[in-house]
């Protein structure tokens, strides 16, 4: 019986030896692509937050601008104007704080969709817009038919935390530009003028947004879609 020949099995060592090194190196090439992916998914993850973030805060100036402006809008429409609701106007408005401050006001027959009554709905809603520190844009309510509405202050709701500042756009036919005002302009008699547009300055994560609402005068509403 012959007997095999000694390099014959010297050559399948080696090859055994060859195949487990290359079972090695594979393994060690998974993990690198598994760690890889995993780092690349979660990177992937963290920016998609990050943008969702952003695009959501975009959705919301949009849409507290088109609320403002529709509101707006709305006192001034048909059959509104008919009634009780009016323009857009400055008027000393009381505070909590017992001072008064000259707000942009309107009134509404059936108030805003803000209006949470703690009782029985009130027509003849009188509605300012102010921003407050810590607070944003808030809407300040009460009717008139309110046994004590030259006494007290209106109640205050929450229209969008985001807003730190509001400032007044008037024209200036004279050099046809616009001016930025962050009080009312004033009247020879000294009460505070309408502005022809409002400017919201939205600011979340570092990031700040300008949106402008256009103040309609009587009679030139659009009615919403």
């Amino acid at each position: 019986m012959k007997k095999k020949p000694a390099p014959r099995l010297h050559s399948l060592r080696s090859r055994r030896a060859f195949t487990l090194l290359e079972i090695l190196v594979a393994v060690a090439i998974a993990a690198l692509v598994f760690v890889g992916m995993n780092m690349l998914v979660l990177s992937m993850g963290e920016l998609w937050g990050r943008n969702s973030d952003l695009r959501l805060f975009e959705l919301h100036t949009r849409n507290v601008t088109r609320f403002v402006e529709r509101e707006l809008a709305r006192a001034v429409l048909p059959p509104a104007v008919l009634s009780t609701a009016t323009a857009p106007a400055v008027k000393e408005v009381r505070l909590p704080t017992g001072a008064t401050e000259e707000l942009l006001t309107c009134e509404f027959s059936g108030g805003s969709r803000l209006c949470a009554w703690p009782q029985r709905p009130l027509p003849n809603v009188v509605c300012s817009l102010a921003v407050r520190d810590g607070a944003g844009l808030v809407l300040l309510w009460h009717s008139r038919l309110e046994i004590n509405f030259a006494d007290d202050a209106p109640r205050e709701t929450v229209i969008s935390p985001l807003v730190t500042a509001m400032s007044y756009l008037y024209y200036d036919t004279e050099f046809k530009n616009w001016k930025t005002e962050t009080t009312f302009q004033k009247d020879a008699n000294g009460a505070g003028l309408v502005p022809q547009r409002l400017k919201f300055t939205f600011a979340y994560s570092g990031r700040t947004i300008e949106t402008v609402v256009n103040l309609p005068s009587l009679g030139q509403g659009q009615p919403m879609l």
